[in-house]
């Protein structure tokens, strides 16, 4: 089974949902399955260097009291899939394109969801400036990429524009929000849904597949 994600690196709600599908995944564990992730900017028109952390999210949900509430909630569902977010730890909210840039490059060294996960874990909980090229070059060098390329690639920018069309595509597609899960290129999870809706997902291409194999 194909697996699509369009995602954001910055997204908690991504993080929440890598862990749902991943639980979904584990109850099934002879479906063999392909994933790759793809690109969806929240913010992109973000500055290149990334803009203050707390002055971002009040500006963004109207007040700092505001935004640590909402923050708050998503700390609850973050413990119950075990991701202990760290909000107060972040200073600077980045530009995500590099970081994109960077996981397009993880797929081709097929360490693409290993890397995902390493710049969930230093962003959401170690705090770190996952729009910094120095972050995102250690992140790539624990991901087992090389990082002399990766540095190279990210200094003369390197699919910046091909990264910005993926983006763009996936807008025009409807993905209006993420986590948007496609499935076989036919079926859609949209938001960090439950598992039991990733399981009824599988369940139904399964049928749908059985019946198109079975003779007439």
């Amino acid at each position: 089974m194909k697996i699509d994600i369009v995602s954001d690196t910055v997204c908690p709600w991504c993080f929440i949902g890598k862990r749902k599908l991943e639980a979904a995944l584990a109850a099934r564990p002879d479906l063999e399955v392909e994933i790759a992730w793809h690109p969806f900017q929240l913010h992109p028109d973000m500055p290149a260097g990334g803009a203050d952390r707390k002055e971002f999210t009040a500006q963004k949900f109207g007040s700092a009291e505001r935004a640590k509430e909402l923050y708050d909630n998503i700390k609850v569902a973050g413990q119950a899939v075990d991701i202990p977010f760290n909000f107060e730890k972040i200073k600077r909210s980045p530009n995500t394109l590099d970081s994109h840039r960077l996981i397009r490059w993880a797929y081709s060294a097929g360490c693409q969801d290993a890397l995902v996960e390493i710049l969930f874990r230093r962003f959401f909980i170690d705090g770190e400036d996952i729009g910094d090229h120095a972050v995102l070059i250690a992140a790539a060098e624990e991901a087992g990429m090389d990082k002399t390329l990766v540095a190279e690639l990210l200094e003369k920018g390197a699919d910046r524009e091909l990264v910005s069309e993926e983006d763009t595509r996936a807008r025009q597609m409807g993905v209006s929000g993420v986590p948007f899960f496609i499935l076989n290129d036919k079926y859609a999870v949209s938001g960090a849904q439950d598992p039991a809706a990733f399981l009824a997902a599988f369940d139904k291409i399964a049928e749908t597949e059985a019946a198109e194999d079975a003779p007439e």
